[in-house]
């Protein structure tokens, strides 16, 4: 007598999917839960034991504390600056470098593709040093173009582009060369459109990466007027030791729902755009 293997029907087999779904997203959820909700407590509920994963009252405090204790506002300026003109610097010429890497014949195009790839591989804590002795003999530290220049060439954003770039159709642009457009008009008219979906995946990667960046932000600058947000936390640290949570997580809350309310925005973007890196020719 023979026993058949259990197999799973199509019924239970979709349950056990929704049971994986749903705890892996509490392992996302309960953190940030906590996070947010800290960041509204009262002292008395965030100190409490056993902690209250229901804050018995919401208060607003928190927030006053941490804009008062540093000053975020200035704070708030240079990471917008950085992070927008970092931004455009990075998409525009990583449009370009993918467009002379895609579409222009120029000698030792392969091994300056393969080099550029090789860069991808490098972590960028290994180039500080370089960075800031370059920034330093030009007199740029502490300076906006110091946060900025040394992060303007984006490898993955010109990979990406570069991949998106070859996928479009070349029928487009041999019409484009018929009508007399050149390099120029090509990207602008032609390029940019079909490749708004890549584009703005870039953007919001590099957007990211600018706003979120800590360690360059604090060697490059000395003054507390330049401190960008991911930096502006550390002024929220009690020399004690002891640290005001509520005023600490309503910080972070600062620096993390910006970015938060451009992903969302954005998100239907960033699938097509990677999507869309498949090389079909």
């Amino acid at each position: 007598m023979t026993v058949k293997p259990a197999t799973l029907t199509p019924e239970r087999a979709r349950w056990w999917g929704v049971i994986a779904l749903a705890g892996t997203a509490l392992v996302f959820l309960i953190p940030l839960y906590l996070f947010v909700s800290t960041a509204f407590k009262t002292d008395a509920d965030i100190n409490a034991w056993p902690p209250r994963l229901i804050p018995g009252s919401l208060t607003l405090e928190n927030f006053v504390n941490a804009w008062t204790l540093a000053p975020f506002g200035q704070f708030l300026v240079n990471s917008v600056v950085v992070a927008v003109i970092g931004t455009v610097l990075k998409v525009v010429l990583a449009i370009f470098t993918a467009y002379a890497f895609a579409f222009l014949p120029f000698p030792g195009k392969r091994w300056l593709f393969v080099f550029m790839l090789g860069a991808l591989m490098v972590p960028g804590h290994v180039t500080l040093l370089v960075n800031y002795i370059t920034i330093g003999q030009l007199n740029l530290v502490n300076t906006y173009a110091g946060l900025i220049l040394p992060g303007v060439a984006s490898a993955f954003g010109t990979f990406l582009l570069h991949q998106f770039f070859r996928s479009l159709p070349y029928e487009v642009l041999e019409a484009a060369q018929l009508d007399g457009a050149g390099h120029l008009r090509t990207i602008v008219s032609f390029i940019v459109p079909m490749a708004r979906p890549a584009i703005i995946t870039v953007g919001l990667i590099a957007l990211i990466d600018e706003w979120n960046g800590f360690v360059w932000p604090l060697i490059v600058t000395n003054s507390v007027n330049m401190r960008t947000l991911p930096i502006g936390l550390l002024y929220l640290k009690e020399n004690d030791g002891i640290n005001d949570w509520g005023a600490l997580m309503a910080g972070t809350l600062f620096v993390v729902l910006p970015v938060a309310i451009v992903f969302l925005l954005a998100q239907r973007y960033i699938v097509a755009g990677l999507a869309g890196s498949v090389v079909r020719r």
